[in-house]
């Protein structure tokens, strides 16, 4: 069995689980409140920021803190919970395909719901938005093209920290100690963004990025500028080597 037919097996898989339903439920829970309180915005203005950046980047910042990490963490347990059910990696590991090949193709997978879930939290954005213009009489609709961005910036500064979380799903067979541990690594993102040494902590580059393009758009408040290097590498290696961890102990305890 080619890796292509192996990925395209485990994503069949996902069509069968509710983890897409979890991801759009947790999406549109995300922006109501930035519905409700749509007037609070203009309150903000003091910091030298727009009531409509300030409504993108606070459902951004809430985004990027806890409910975009926290629903990867669920999602990661979830797709090994698929294969440990009725002893399901066994008959994987039963075909001619390397258990390697099988983290992978899971991996991929991950990836493909993180980036399903931020296109729907920024898709419902825009709904979101529409209906805080229509409300407050004020037009909170952004550039597409500036939205799209930023959200793409998370996106891709979240891969770290999505390679940790399969990390911990795999090396950690009880669903809700790895729940657990992995939900309690986000809390910690809040502080480590305030320190110099914020790169190694994968948990809060997404929360770094949204936090930095804060300072950026509120004249008023000061913020670090993301410096490429050492985060750059700092990241490349820690994707690297919770990947590798993750292969090699993939399927492990079932092939004792």
């Amino acid at each position: 069995m080619n890796f292509l037919s192996l990925t395209g097996i485990e994503f069949k898989k996902i069509h069968r689980s509710k983890i897409l339903l979890i991801l759009l439920i947790a999406s549109i829970i995300l922006w109501i409140p930035s519905i409700l309180n749509a007037d609070l915005n203009f309150g903000m203005q003091a910091e030298g920021i727009s009531p409509e950046n300030n409504f993108l980047i606070q459902g951004f910042l809430g985004m990027a803190w806890f409910m975009y990490p926290a629903s990867m963490v669920v999602g990661t347990v979830l797709l090994t919970q698929t294969e440990r059910g009725n002893n399901g990696i066994l008959k994987m590991l039963a075909l001619p395909v390397q258990p390697f090949q099988l983290c992978m193709a899971k991996f991929i997978v991950l990836l493909f719901l993180a980036a399903a879930q931020v296109l729907m939290i920024t898709g419902i954005y825009f709904i979101s938005a529409a209906i805080a213009t229509k409300t407050q009489h004020y037009d909170f609709m952004l550039s597409p093209l500036f939205v799209w961005k930023e959200a793409g910036w998370i996106y891709l500064s979240s891969i770290p920290m999505l390679a940790f979380f399969w990390m911990l799903s795999v090396c950690i067979r009880t669903p809700i100690f790895s729940i657990g541990i992995g939900l309690a690594s986000i809390v910690p993102s809040v502080l480590m963004i305030n320190t110099k040494i914020w790169f190694i902590y994968p948990m809060a580059y997404p929360f770094y990025v949204i936090t930095s393009e804060y300072g950026k758009l509120a004249s008023h408040i000061t913020t670090d500028a993301i410096k490429l290097v050492p985060w750059v590498p700092i990241a490349a290696i820690c994707t690297c080597l919770c990947f590798t961890i993750s292969c090699l102990l993939f399927g492990q305890h079932e092939r004792r």
